[in-house]
């Protein structure tokens, strides 16, 4: 029962951020430069800490979630970079902005969103108490889950039913994930390797989309102080949380 109520909770928490979005998608350059420093946030102060803890307690080999991080950067520019090839001829938003991106980034964003479930789920098979810490750690962020599958659906031109449509996909997979886990568990050699995947993926995102089109038409101080207020508030998330 605890693991449904948790999932329920990150699922609202995923789409009340991608509302918000929606909301304010006319200043969307202020968004974007938060979502990016969330971004930064997540990979420095959760995600790689979460790998060296996790080869260090169980003695794996730190190599295999390094080259996986490269693989995640490297697979999504190499995968963008072949779509937009083919979008040269688009006036207004040039090489950088076909739908097809933000598609790609969304989904990729619902796979993380699963696997966050299951970290929930598997985080009450171990105790109750793990269980919560890991649930409130996952509505927290999922919160910019919400923001930043929005957000990288309307930098690329996408609509907004469309835009609706990866948003219940996004917030309906961590409800997805924590049932799964009733099914199946996640190694630990797996987790570091879908870790470190994953952080390449986001360092990709957001310094080659999100933060270039927060300042493409209104740089300002008041888009970097959004960024700095980012990174601190997943400092504080994954500290105090």
């Amino acid at each position: 029962m605890q693991v449904i109520i948790f999932s329920i909770a990150a699922f609202l928490s995923t789409v009340f951020g991608g509302l918000v979005a929606l909301r304010y998608r006319d200043r969307l350059h202020r968004v974007l430069g938060y979502a990016a420093g969330v971004i930064l946030g997540v990979v420095t102060f959760d995600v790689l800490p979460e790998i060296f803890k996790t080869v260090q307690e169980h003695n794996l080999d730190s190599t295999g979630p390094m080259v996986a991080l490269v693989a995640g950067f490297l697979l999504f520019h190499i995968i963008e970079k072949s779509i937009l090839l083919h979008q040269e001829g688009e006036e207004h938003y040039g090489s950088h902005h076909h739908p097809m991106v933000g598609s790609v980034s969304a989904a990729a964003l619902s796979i993380h969103s699963f696997l966050d479930g299951v970290g929930i789920g598997l985080g009450f098979q171990v105790s109750p108490k793990v269980g919560i810490a890991v649930a409130i750690a996952v509505i927290a962020h999922d919160f910019s889950d919400g923001l930043n599958t929005v957000s990288l659906m309307l930098i690329s031109k996408n609509s907004r039913k469309r835009t609706l449509k990866f948003l219940f996909v996004d917030a309906m997979a961590p409800v997805l994930g924590a049932l799964s886990t009733l099914l199946f568990s996640l190694s630990a050699t797996a987790l570091v390797i879908y870790l470190g995947f994953f952080a390449g993926f986001l360092l990709y995102i957001s310094s080659s989309e999100i933060l270039p089109e927060a300042h493409r038409e209104k740089s300002s101080y008041g888009t970097i102080g959004l960024t700095l207020a980012g990174v601190v508030f997943m400092f504080v998330v994954t500290r105090f949380i």
